[in-house]
């Protein structure tokens, strides 16, 4: 029995090898992916996140399953993915919301730095449109800080929820214009969106790929633009800082594919190479462009550098803004 227990050792570990091979040669992926998009159908997010995933399906014959979980400024949707099983079956996007949060909120699900694995930065946007509703008598900047300071003036912005880009950016126009909007959350851009078309309230710092529609239909009124330079798609638009707010500039917001933490490496980088190969495809380079975006498809590496780097200068300006924590 004892010889024969010997011989029957290596056949084992033989078998336990070859399986352990077979399991390594698997293709990937097996199964479809799922995306979770940390915002509404329509914001921003979703809307460069979308054709990203289209063509990598296109390109590469993967099945991509985007699934919307707006709320609680993408806090829903990171969580989902935080804790996920880091097998490369769901990943997810989301704005400069997720490095703020941790500023801005006392206690979160998860922790952004141990929780999460950035795969890479789609997409840097320059700024946001300062866009006001018909109602609002206001053709410009200046005319628009002076009907703020004005004793009865309530003056609500939206936003896709506490603590965003958007957020910041309105709680920054406050500090530098000398008046007092009031913030008015919502789910994400494109409810927020919604509620400035129907007048619910009156202002917005929207991205330009969620906005411009509106703008050229004349549903909503342009002021300014947050970013260091004019929007290249609507010229005429002038900054916030030369129409009147000298040194203003805002310019956060971005969009970034990430990962569960634990995430097998190879998976890391086959995805990553799907993405930038995917970025480099004229009509998705020419849409990111045209919504305001520069396509970026910076490695994990350097995208967790930036986005460690994001979390410090956040909470810099959360103290500045004396933006009180949730």
């Amino acid at each position: 029995m004892r010889g024969l227990t010997k011989l029957k050792m290596p056949v084992v570990l033989m078998g336990l090898s070859l399986s352990a091979l077979t399991v390594q040669a698997a293709p990937y992926p097996e199964r479809p992916i799922r995306l979770v998009v940390s915002s509404a159908p329509g914001g921003a997010a979703d809307l460069i996140a979308r054709p990203i995933a289209m063509q990598m399906e296109k390109q590469f014959g993967y099945t991509i399953v985007v699934d919307n979980r707006a709320g609680a400024n993408g806090i829903i949707g990171t969580d989902i993915v935080a804790k996920a099983v880091p097998d490369g079956y769901t990943f997810l996007v989301n704005t400069v919301a997720v490095t703020i949060n941790p500023s801005v909120y006392r206690k979160l699900p998860y922790d952004t730095e141990r929780d999460l694995l950035p795969v890479t930065n789609l997409a840097l946007g320059s700024g946001y449109i300062l866009i006001v509703h018909p109602s609002v008598p206001a053709n410009s900047v200046q005319e628009l800080i002076a009907l703020a300071r004005q004793k009865d003036s309530r003056f609500g912005y939206g936003t896709p929820g506490f603590g965003n880009g958007q957020h910041l950016a309105g709680e920054l126009f406050n500090l530098r214009a000398g008046v007092q909007l009031l913030h008015v959350p919502y789910k994400g851009a494109a409810p927020a969106m919604t509620a400035l078309l129907g007048g619910e309230i009156q202002i917005g710092f929207i991205p330009p790929i969620v906005s411009s529609q509106h703008i050229k239909a004349g549903k909503v009124r342009p002021l300014g633009f947050t970013g260091t330079a004019r929007l290249p798609a609507l010229p005429e638009v002038p900054t916030i800082a030369e129409a009147g707010v000298p040194g203003f500039k805002f310019v956060g917001n971005w969009d970034g594919w990430f990962a569960p933490a634990h995430t097998p490496p190879a998976i890391i980088a086959h995805i990553y190479s799907a993405i930038r190969q995917t970025l480099q495809v004229p009509k998705i380079r020419d849409a990111i462009v045209a919504a305001g975006y520069d396509p970026v498809a910076d490695t994990p590496a350097e995208f967790g550098q930036f986005v460690r780097a994001e979390i410090r200068k956040y909470a810099e300006i959360a103290r500045a803004a004396k933006i009180q924590p949730e």
